[in-house]
């Protein structure tokens, strides 16, 4: 008898001595077999009432987790605030250094030895992400040293009360150590609208353009979102896709920060939904349809100029950056 005719009837017999009862107990247990739980939509998220800094939802506020380029908000802080204390201007030129230009990931194109007005990194960063702007403006506010500002950056943490969030780099590329959570999030978010409410004019932009290359804003709330004004996305593998988003709507304005989502469209869906729970919470249960204006931003993008200051938004023309007298619930 043929070697392959022999194994048939070897496998035929070894089915023959397996009891009924047994084979239907494993089909049955196959049947029964359940798939495991779908991994999380996101991972972590606050949501608050800027106005009264009321915290409306919450779920994992204090998981720490990479920020990606939510870094890049503590970046534009330190960059307004020495604006506003007359360090620098927005019409400085800033050098581009090698470093910088090499930087990866999202960026603005910037090419070594070239110099840029500072208030166009500022633009970059806000609107294209751009990582090779952060890079640079760290070097010039750091007097050439990216360590320096970083150090900066983790001492204005510390005196906003960020109290588990760790920069190791001004542009959230990633980096050992460099985590933060949602609820520190929020907090430095917060403070940056209510000392620089001007951003907002430039966070708003739907895209900007430089070296004839023009990118959209990486935030898709500001196109779908009915009082959308800000402020910022952020990505990468170990934490998913984050953001922090806010909007007003009348004289509300509703913040969330959102950490982990799962892809770029669940980031978008999760925050309009928590966003959507905010406004129906900052207004005692009644839903929110009508829209306000905050400070009149710039839809279009890029009619700033910075061989023209006058064409910047007033506060941040040169020297006139200025402190605001706290008065959340105006705005």
């Amino acid at each position: 008898m043929p070697y392959r005719r022999i194994i048939a009837v070897v496998i035929i017999l070894l089915l023959l001595l397996i009891p009924p009862a047994a084979m239907a107990k494993a089909k049955k247990a196959r049947v029964k077999a359940k798939p495991g739980p779908p991994a999380p939509i996101l991972k972590s998220a606050v949501v608050v009432d800027y106005n009264t800094g009321a915290t409306l939802f919450a779920e994992n506020p204090d998981q720490m987790i990479p920020p990606a380029s939510l870094t890049k908000i503590m970046t534009l802080y330190l960059t307004f605030e020495d604006i506003q204390q007359g360090r620098v201007r927005p019409a400085d030129l800033v050098t581009v250094s090698g470093k910088a230009y090499a930087t990866k990931g999202t960026t603005m194109f910037l090419e070594k030895g070239e110099k840029v007005p500072l208030i166009e990194l500022i633009k970059g960063i806000s609107v294209a992400s751009a990582n090779d702007a952060a890079q640079a403006v760290a070097e010039h506010l750091g007097a050439g040293s990216a360590a320096d500002f970083v150090a900066r950056m983790n001492g204005k943490a510390r005196e906003l009360g960020m109290t588990r969030t760790r920069f190791m780099n001004p542009h959230g590329l990633p980096a050992k150590g460099q985590l933060t959570t949602a609820r520190d999030m929020m907090t430095l978010s917060r403070a940056y609208l209510n000392r620089f409410p001007e951003c907002l004019t430039i966070h708003s932009m739907r895209e900007y353009s430089y070296h004839n290359k023009t990118q959209r804003n990486r935030n898709r709330l500001l196109a779908h979102y009915p009082g959308a004004d800000g402020i910022k996305t952020g990505f990468v593998c170990a934490s998913g896709y984050n953001i922090i988003a806010t909007a007003k709507r009348d004289n509300v304005r509703v913040m969330a920060v959102v950490l982990g989502a799962r892809t770029p469209k669940l980031r978008v869906s999760e925050t309009e939904r928590l966003l959507d729970v905010g406004f129906e919470k900052a207004n005692g249960g009644r839903k929110q349809a009508a829209v306000g204006e905050d400070i009149q931003p710039d839809r279009d993008g890029g009619s700033f100029s910075a061989a023209d200051p006058s064409s910047l938004p007033a506060p941040l023309q040169a020297g006139r950056i200025h402190v605001l007298t706290p008065n959340l619930g105006s705005r």
